[in-house]
């Protein structure tokens, strides 16, 4: 990956300094002798080859690096006098409830904060308006969530005022707040941090991504996206049992990814009988010789069958040049996709009718599906370990900054370089050209 950017870009603001023994210290003490703290002055190179390093030539404090994630010695706050607030926002993804659940078992069993509200259907809860009461978060009443899909708190889409929000905030008296969400959600985190800093408030804002697409820069995966893979690929299997048990069968499954397409390369990589991906980092043409429905016509000569997966955020200028019109925006400003995965049908069926040859198309859309379950065993871990990591780095008065996974460790991001930009499958890399040679479908379609 390249980049343009410095050390300084990746440092994570700080309310001040840490001067309070950690209450980590005595139980970890106690039960194995040592305390495995991180070691404050040590980064996380961005750039884990060695080129990439001496490529940069610059001394090594100034090699754009993470700050590792982890508990400290010293904190900021004083677990017996603060309260924390939890939000979720955005849409449904595997995981969320994970995620409550291991932030009050981590405040409240870890640091003995005793005070942890959660603020109901995302950033509305904070505005009085909508009258969203607010909940008292502990142990017991986040025992077991981890076992249902959703998140107990609710969510929203759609902007609201941050000045609004930090008022909120501090007629309460939260001290830290944790916002899981994606990068709409995250963009606001930053505008409240802005507005609480511009008020000279010592308060701390933590986020944990949430991004079923796995499309947020500087993460190596994001919780969730394991789940919608395994999940993804049912549907997959589903379609090509279909598929090949028809006359020119056509098993055609639409999956999540409005920018990315992740889930769609992962999901067909794992099954192995998908003949064509289609994803919004590549445009496609369906007509001429080397257009997509000439390829499934051939395909389906050739086969008698064919198995086609497509991202909801593929082919979207097909969509936009038919409407003849622009896109509408949703409630949070996101432009609203047009169904890729009915147009395709329609097209199919269309072209294959138009030749006079038989075609059955099942058409598979598991996208709610996958949103609302539990999350699987490995997210379950995941969701828990990022959970520890945003308290430990609020407790330590980090604000402005989301944990991640970047290069198998922990480590903390700044907001504004986690909303930078989105992260993109690279049709240049490794993943793309593993999809191009698992279907064996042309690099470019058109």
């Amino acid at each position: 990956m390249t980049h343009n950017f410095t050390a300084a870009d990746l440092a994570v603001p700080s309310l001040g300094p840490c001067q309070i023994d950690s209450p980590l210290l005595p139980m970890l003490n106690q039960r194995q002798r040592t305390f495995h703290n991180v070691d404050e002055e040590d980064r996380v190179l961005f750039d884990d080859t060695l080129s990439g390093v001496i490529g940069r030539n610059l001394p090594a404090d100034r090699l754009p690096a993470f700050e590792p994630a982890g508990p400290r010695r010293k904190i900021y706050f004083d677990p017996a006098k603060i309260r924390a607030g939890i939000v979720t926002c955005g849409g449904l993804c595997p995981g969320f409830n994970d995620v409550i659940r291991s932030l009050v078992l981590e405040l409240y069993k870890g640091y003995g904060v005793r005070k942890i509200c959660g603020f109901r259907n995302g950033y509305e809860g904070f505005i009085g308006r909508y009258r969203r009461p607010v909940l008292d978060l502990t142990p017991d009443s986040v025992a077991g969530i981890n076992e249902q899909g959703g998140t107990i708190l609710g969510t929203s889409r759609g902007a609201q005022n941050p000045e609004e929000i930090v008022d909120c905030l501090e007629s309460m008296g939260i001290d830290i707040l944790f916002v899981v969400g994606g990068d709409g959600t995250l963009r606001a985190a930053q505008k409240i941090a802005g507005c609480i800093a511009a008020r000279g408030r010592k308060i701390a804002i933590v986020g944990v991504p949430k991004t079923i697409d796995n499309d947020i820069m500087f993460i190596d995966q994001s919780f969730g996206f394991q789940t919608a893979v395994a999940e993804a690929t049912r549907a997959i299997r589903s379609a090509h049992v279909e598929a090949e048990s028809s006359s020119n069968g056509i098993g055609l499954v639409k999956l999540m990814g409005r920018h990315s397409g992740f889930i769609a390369c992962y999901a067909s990589l794992a099954v192995s009988v998908t003949n064509f991906v289609l994803i919004p980092e590549v445009p496609f043409r369906m007509e001429g010789d080397a257009g997509f429905l000439n390829l499934v016509h051939r395909r389906l000569e050739r086969r008698g069958h064919a198995v086609i997966v497509v991202a909801e955020g593929a082919g979207q200028e097909l969509l936009a040049a038919a409407a003849g019109s622009a896109a509408a925006t949703d409630a949070s400003g996101n432009v609203r996709l047009g169904d890729i995965g009915v147009y395709l049908r329609r097209r199919l069926i269309d072209y294959f009718a138009g030749i006079g040859l038989e075609c059955n198309l099942k058409y598979i859309d598991p996208s709610y599906e996958i949103r609302s379950v539990p999350a699987n065993p490995f997210d379950s871990v995941y969701c828990i370990r990022l959970a520890h990591n945003a308290v430990h780095a609020a407790m330590s008065g980090r604000t402005e900054m989301v944990v991640g996974r970047w290069n198998g460790r922990f480590v903390h991001v700044p907001i504004p370089m986690a909303v930078r930009e989105r992260n993109l499958v690279d049709t240049s890399g490794d993943l793309w050209t593993s999809v191009l040679e698992a279907t064996g479908q042309p690099r470019y379609i058109g």
